[in-house]
């Protein structure tokens, strides 16, 4: 089998993610909640890793995170030209997600631990991926 190394992953949605992905196409970043203990999770999953209750519905979240968490790559692959960032960012409504950060140097100094992130769709295919970018706030902060 071979593979297209200049073009990026993309996702095959399941029964169990498929609303996360039907979300990201439309620029809605969805995941979802326990209706039970009230504790919002990530990655989708048909019971809630908190309480273990099948009691659990989908919401829209606001798309704002932090840095928790990242690795810079200096070594292209897949369609992702060096340098990049692997991260995880904890989401505000409090579970963390593995994603990219984009739209921001791919350095030490400029990817601070904790630093605002909102959420961005980035197109593949068929499919859209969220990334997440610096706050537009932080930029506004940073000027004045």
């Amino acid at each position: 089998m071979s593979y297209d190394y200049t073009t990026k992953w993309v996702p095959k949605p399941t029964p169990e993610t498929q609303e996360f992905w039907d979300g990201a196409a439309r620029g809605e970043l969805r995941i979802q909640r326990c209706d039970d203990c009230d504790r919002a999770y990530f990655y989708p999953r048909p019971l809630c890793p908190h309480c273990g209750s099948e009691n659990t519905d989908w919401f829209t979240a606001s798309g704002r995170a932090t840095l928790y968490s990242y690795s810079i790559s200096m070594r292209s692959v897949y369609g992702y030209e060096a340098p990049y960032s692997i991260a995880i960012v904890t989401l505000e409504e409090g579970p963390r997600m593995l994603t990219n950060i984009v739209d921001i140097e791919q350095t030490p100094e400029h990817l601070i631990l904790d630093m605002p992130l909102e959420v961005r769709f980035e197109n593949r295919g068929d499919h859209t991926v969220p990334v997440f970018a610096p706050a537009a706030a932080q930029f506004e902060e940073a000027a004045a």
